[in-house]
């Protein structure tokens, strides 16, 4: 499942986030998705292997045999999701029609200490930063891929040079050092928990009718620091208008070593129930454009 994903999603991000840059900002939002739609047709078109999986999962998840026009509107809604970033992390999110859900649960225990916030690939995880970084009240940092970090910061900073991007890199020797340091000041560590990577181990789950691989990682991550986690979708719902959902995943993810690896395997199913969920409530904001399932 892994192979291939970091090329195919994520490249293409990256470029529609610098085409789009200069004149979403100079002339405004309304006027940078108007080049959407050429975009999305282009993709569409020139990438076969990921129209195949955008057909692959509507199938899923849709009541309906997909047609051409919801794998456009799939496509579409990932290309809104990327041209709002730029005014998200701008510093402009104030523009957005922000809905929250299930904060209220959630805040006694990030009041209390760190967690570990569980995203994935569905809907924009960028809503939260941008919450986080400029209004403050949510310090999030973002653990990821070190290629994907060094692209990320590239991009901040030319948007506002004054951005300081909490990322911590993947695979470092210091990465599970600095996620500690994040969580005892009080922190929010950011994962994005449904992509594997080819050095990491996984675990076999259910999702959507079908098999797939999940890392091990976020979830062993929270039982080695005892860090509470909080699964987190900032859904895309159309116009200026995001859904935010937040759940207390598991307030005491600490665990006996000898039990460690079943209770990994349940976290990780667990998830992917509250994935397919989720997906079933916003089925076009599913960002995952590669062979997915076994």
């Amino acid at each position: 499942m892994a192979k291939g994903w970091l090329d195919q999603s994520e490249r293409g991000s990256l470029f529609a986030m610098q085409a789009l840059a200069w004149v979403t900002l100079k002339l405004g939002r309304r006027f940078g998705r108007i080049f959407l739609l050429p975009i999305c047709a282009y993709f569409i078109i020139f990438s076969g292997s990921a129209r195949r999986s955008s057909f692959n999962y509507l199938r899923r998840v849709l009541p309906h045999k997909p047609r051409w026009l919801d794998v456009v509107r799939h496509y579409h809604t990932f290309a809104s999701t990327i041209h709002d970033r730029i005014y998200l992390l701008s510093g402009q999110h104030h523009y957005f029609d922000i809905r929250i859900h299930g904060y209220d649960a959630v805040a006694p225990l990030l009041r209390r200490q760190g967690c570990i916030m569980l995203g994935s690939h569905l809907g924009s995880f960028e809503v939260l930063r941008a919450l986080g970084m400029f209004d403050q009240s949510l310090p999030v940092n973002v653990l990821m891929h070190d290629e994907h970090a060094e692209k990320l910061n590239s991009i901040l900073r030319n948007l506002n040079p004054a951005i300081q991007p909490g990322v911590i890199t993947l695979g470092q020797a210091d990465t599970l050092l600095k996620v500690q340091e994040c969580i005892e000041r009080g922190e929010i560590v950011g994962i994005l928990g449904d992509r594997t990577f080819k050095s990491t181990k996984n675990v076999e789950c259910n999702f959507l009718d079908g098999q797939i691989t999940l890392p091990q990682g976020p979830f062993a991550l929270a039982a080695i620091l005892k860090a509470p986690v909080i699964l987190f979708f900032g859904l895309y719902q159309g116009g200026k208008r995001y859904d935010l959902h937040f759940e207390i995943f598991e307030a005491d993810p600490a665990v006996d070593r000898s039990q460690r690896q079943q209770r990994i395997n349940e976290w990780a199913q667990r998830y992917a129930d509250r994935l397919a969920h989720y997906c079933r409530l916003a089925p076009f904001n599913w960002f995952n454009f590669f062979d997915y399932w076994k």
